[in-house]
């Protein structure tokens, strides 16, 4: 298998939001990876690191160890992380901004190529949104740069206008839903791939949900206050949680999902 694929990150990457009936989420990684199938002709491989909660810490250290680790060697990695960061009280971007260098140095010295993802931008439907916005877009900035001084491939999610439709979003309204994955691993497989990805097209997703005062009310008793609670207990959504993917897996361009052939 001449491509070997492995994906870090924290929900976003997982694939939170697209959840399957009888197994873990699928998301846009593992929809990139039968993308990526589907372009070889051949079966790769594919780990995926990812877990829900990770502060982009967890990411550059330990998930990139066992990225760097698996035998054999990846080929290709991609890196988002730092929403987590996003949503704490204090956030320096600048220090996000050098672990991100650190990876990059990294998969250099490893001789892997890194694609640097940003994520989708969330601010519009969350409490403190504008914070979390202006945060994220300062991070998005730096990364950016990094990509052009470095001459790496990034691929920018956050400022997808279409991803901005809340019909994209689950009902936390913090993670994409299935068609949100969809359109996210339209755009990186477009990034990875270059001319050789399929088309990237806007999706038709399901009415976007109606966000009156009930609504709201029920939004933050079902969402917001367990998310608070957590948090003050010092707890994750991903404690307890293992990847997913871990080590090498098949994808073969016979299995992959129509869906994720086609890509909308």
């Amino acid at each position: 298998m001449s491509v070997r694929y492995v994906a870090i990150g924290d929900s976003f990457t997982e694939g939170v939001g697209d959840e399957r009936e009888d197994g873990p989420p699928r998301g846009w990684a593992d929809l990139v990876a039968a993308g990526l199938a589907v372009a070889a002709g051949e079966p790769i491989s594919y780990a995926n690191l990812a877990v829900r909660g990770r502060l982009l810490a967890d990411i550059t250290g330990p998930q990139l160890d066992a990225a760097l680790a698996l035998d054999p060697a990846p080929t290709l990695v991609t890196l988002n992380g730092g929403g987590n960061d996003m949503l704490r009280p204090r956030t320096d971007v600048a220090a996000l901004a050098r672990q991100s260098e650190r990876v990059v140095d990294r998969c250099a010295a490893a001789g892997v190529r890194l694609v640097l993802i940003s994520g989708a931008d969330p601010s519009g439907g969350l409490p403190l949104g504008r914070v979390v916005h202006r945060r994220a877009e300062e991070l998005t900035a730096h990364v950016a740069r990094l990509a052009a001084e470095r001459d790496l491939d990034f691929v920018d999610v956050f400022h997808d206008v279409e991803l901005h439709r809340p019909a994209y979003w689950s009902p936390d309204r913090l993670h994409l839903n299935a068609d949100g994955h969809r359109r996210a691993a339209g755009l990186i497989l477009a990034g990875v791939l270059g001319d050789g990805a399929p088309p990237v097209l806007a999706l038709d997703p399901a009415p976007a949900p109606v966000r009156g005062r009930r609504e709201q009310v029920d939004y933050y008793r079902e969402h917001v206050l367990p998310w608070v609670g957590r948090h003050v207990r010092g707890r994750s959504s991903g404690d307890g949680v293992s990847p997913k993917h871990p080590d090498w897996v098949s994808v073969s361009p016979r299995g992959a999902e129509r869906g994720a052939v086609e890509l909308g």
